[in-house]
């Protein structure tokens, strides 16, 4: 999820399935991440790290996470959650986009045991989609279909704002997407769009005849026992909670229980510790749950070239792809570091895995009075990785 303020506008065969039971570990209590104790070493130098750019930039709150080949390095909380209440290593914080990087995923699964292709067309599942005969699952993961986003369309803004706590349906942010002409042919640029993900969550409902959320929950949490990673299209965050701030309606206001039901497929829309992001980056980058063949398509650069802007998709959405920084299928690989970077509403966070080094970075952040970075845990992340990966 990625909800930035905009100037003025702002921007198969069907698998046989039994009823799922979640498994007995899904009730078990969860562990709680707790911070590493004084920082001493490569630890203190990561802290200030956190500190320094959460002082630079205004935030109210960072909390860190880093492991070396699944160890931990460092786990540490600065600033506050609220006024006089510090932030913790065990709060929970939205990371939405974290949860489209699972859904390719569990798209790779189905490609794994000869489901699906990739490059089969959408219109098996929805055939009345625009250009259902030439998108693909492929364009969808890659964000490469043409299909608009909605998120910088006037009207859904408008509305947005108006009423920042109501609940959208999937079906209401497709229509408004699909209400706007395609950016350009299928498969032929590139731009991050949250209607892509939306559709994909529901074709692979129809492919297993599962709901998104307990397909997710089975296939993914629950194998990288993920125990503080929880999904919820409502406004709901499970206890401890790190605030959320944002100034997009042009006033300093508290932005924690806005509704994120917009962001991707209700399936998708995820909370999480430092400790489950930190845990998440290292299964993602590492490919722990498909094939080493999966693995490497999905961080495949095969939209590099891709980006640039056309008529109807500015060069601010229509991001150029290079082999330095290029989408996978739900990923995003900078400089060899396989990532995502959600942000929605003044949270911002990352999860970063270096493969070769098995180093992971977990950062989550809120903003301050004073932020006008958007997405400011990607440079603490960025920093840290640079940091770590010359002492390893």
């Amino acid at each position: 999820m990625r909800l930035r303020v905009l100037p003025v506008v702002l921007a198969a065969a069907l698998v046989a399935t039994t009823a799922w039971v979640a498994p007995a570990q899904a009730a078990a209590p969860t562990a709680r991440c707790v911070a590493s104790g004084p920082a001493r070493g490569t630890a203190a130098q990561i802290v200030g790290i956190a500190e320094s750019v959460r002082r630079d930039l205004g935030l109210r709150a960072a909390i860190v996470r880093v492991t070396v080949g699944g160890r931990e390095v460092v786990t540490a909380a600065i600033g506050d959650s609220m006024t006089g209440i510090p932030a913790t290593t065990d709060m929970r914080f939205r990371t939405g986009s974290v949860g489209i990087a699972y859904l390719n995923i569990l798209l790779l699964q189905l490609v794994d045991k000869g489901v699906v292709s990739l490059d089969q067309p959408i219109a098996r599942w929805f055939p009345n989609l625009p250009r259902s005969t030439k998108v693909t699952l492929r364009m969808l993961g890659s964000n490469t279909s043409g299909y608009p986003d909605f998120e910088s369309y006037r009207p859904f803004v408008q509305r947005l704002y108006a009423d920042p706590f109501q609940n959208w349906t999937e079906q209401e942010v497709i229509d408004l997407a699909l209400a706007r002409n395609l950016w350009y042919e299928p498969g032929t640029n590139w731009s991050y769009s949250h209607a892509n993900f939306v559709i994909l969550g529901r074709i692979l409902e129809r492919i297993t005849r599962t709901p998104s959320k307990q397909l997710l929950t089975r296939d993914v949490l629950n194998p990288l026992r993920l125990s503080a990673t929880v999904i919820n299209a409502t406004a709901a965050i499970p206890d401890p909670v790190l605030h959320g701030y944002t100034i997009e309606r042009g006033v300093f206001e508290d932005s924690t229980y806005w509704n994120p039901s917009w962001t991707t497929a209700h399936g998708a829309i995820l909370t999480q510790n430092i400790c489950d992001l930190a845990t998440s980056a290292r299964a993602v980058g590492a490919g722990r749950l498909i094939s080493a063949r999966s693995l490497r398509t999905q961080i495949n650069p095969g939209t590099v070239g891709l980006g640039g802007p056309t008529k109807t998709c500015p060069a601010t959405i229509c991001v150029k792809q290079t082999v330095e920084h290029h989408y996978g299928l739900g990923v995003s690989v900078k400089n060899g570091w396989i990532q995502q970077t959600p942000s929605f509403a003044g949270y911002s966070a990352a999860q970063s895995y270096l493969p070769g080094k098995d180093i992971a970075v977990a950062v989550a952040t809120s903003r301050g009075r004073t932020t006008t970075e958007t997405n400011s845990a990607p440079i603490i992340a960025e920093k840290i990785g640079a940091l770590v990966s010359s002492q390893t």
